[in-house]
């Protein structure tokens, strides 16, 4: 299924956006009105197309640039949940009193209705819509069932006229996630090579084999990559330190946007600028350093000239 003709959007190449730099993480200090505008600039010259993950202040200030500035850029807006249910299985805390799930749950409520008010106010530039993200996935320390985010699904569809999705690692949708892919508009998946322990000469073999499995499921959906991309940087921990760096990662984007615009499938590379404030207090923790640009807005090798014609 092509993606053109499904969203009505032209072809092009995609790119998952936070734009939170030094000194700045999600609900303390968002990044300005103007650092937004110099992120969005340099994301345009590269991408038609970006991810955004919660109805907050930093996407609002997003969506204001856009209209604002009279970009082109069109957005996947989501909305990110928080744990419903206790998760054992989490190797980094994923247990919750009763009194906090619960407030998650009125919370999640609360950001589905976030997530209607953006899509029905900013309708011409957000052109899909996403209600949760990694929250099935065995290993996610914010686990909510699978029934609640169908409910999420359903609540969501009925109010807004965007397609609707839900943000997923490519494994739960070959089983688990059956129930919600009958209620999805369509499939979201994430590939993650390099956390599977491949090196960059079995990556993107180990993507098309993510992909094609999901596909091959569900031959009547439309399924969109919303996560693939390569770490530059690594403390060793969950990724072997010689699978990254920038050579890698330039192989990698190059392979992954080549292969995205040769079968005509929207694929939102991770991520536009590393993200000092994720993960831990190492600074070499691989979840700091998934950009395609420096936290300092300096391109990384991979950004050579590439694209749609």
């Amino acid at each position: 299924m092509d993606y053109t003709s499904f969203f009505g959007v032209k072809k092009g190449l995609a790119v998952c956006y936070s734009g939170y730099r030094n000194g700045q993480r999600p609900g303390h200090i968002y990044p300005s009105y103007e650092e937004v505008k110099e992120d969005l600039t340099i994301i345009e010259k590269q991408w038609q197309y970006i991810r955004l993950y919660s109805c907050d202040a930093h996407s609002k200030t997003v969506l204001e640039v856009i209209k604002n500035e009279n970009m082109t850029l069109k957005v996947m807006l989501g909305a990110y949940i928080e744990a419903e249910e206790n998760n054992p299985n989490c190797p980094w805390g994923g247990n919750y009193n009763p009194d906090e799930l619960l407030t998650n749950k009125n919370r999640n409520l609360k950001r589905m209705d976030l997530l209607i008010g953006f899509a029905n106010q900013y309708r011409d530039i957000i052109f899909s819509l996403s209600v949760g993200n990694e929250a099935c996935v065995d290993w996610t320390d914010h686990l909510v069932s699978v029934d609640a985010v169908v409910s999420y699904v359903k609540y969501v569809k009925a109010q807004a006229t965007q397609p609707v999705t839900f943000c997923e690692n490519y494994v739960p949708w070959l089983d688990k996630l059956e129930p919600l892919a009958n209620e999805v508009d369509f499939i979201s998946i994430h590939t993650y090579p390099v956390w599977e322990h491949k090196t960059i000469y079995e990556g993107m073999e180990f993507t098309k084999q993510n992909y094609d499995a999901v596909a091959k499921k569900y031959p009547n959906k439309l399924i969109v990559i919303t996560e693939a991309g390569w770490a530059t940087q690594s403390n060793g921990y969950g990724i072997p330190v010689e699978n990254v760096n920038n050579e890698v990662q330039k192989i990698y984007y190059k392979a992954l946007s080549h292969w995205s615009k040769s079968e005509t499938i929207l694929t939102f590379v991770f991520e536009a600028f590393d993200e000092p404030w994720k993960g831990s207090s190492d600074p070499n923790e691989p979840e700091k350093h998934w950009g395609l640009y420096t936290v300092d807005r300096a391109p990384k090798l991979a950004m050579q000239p590439i694209g749609y014609k």
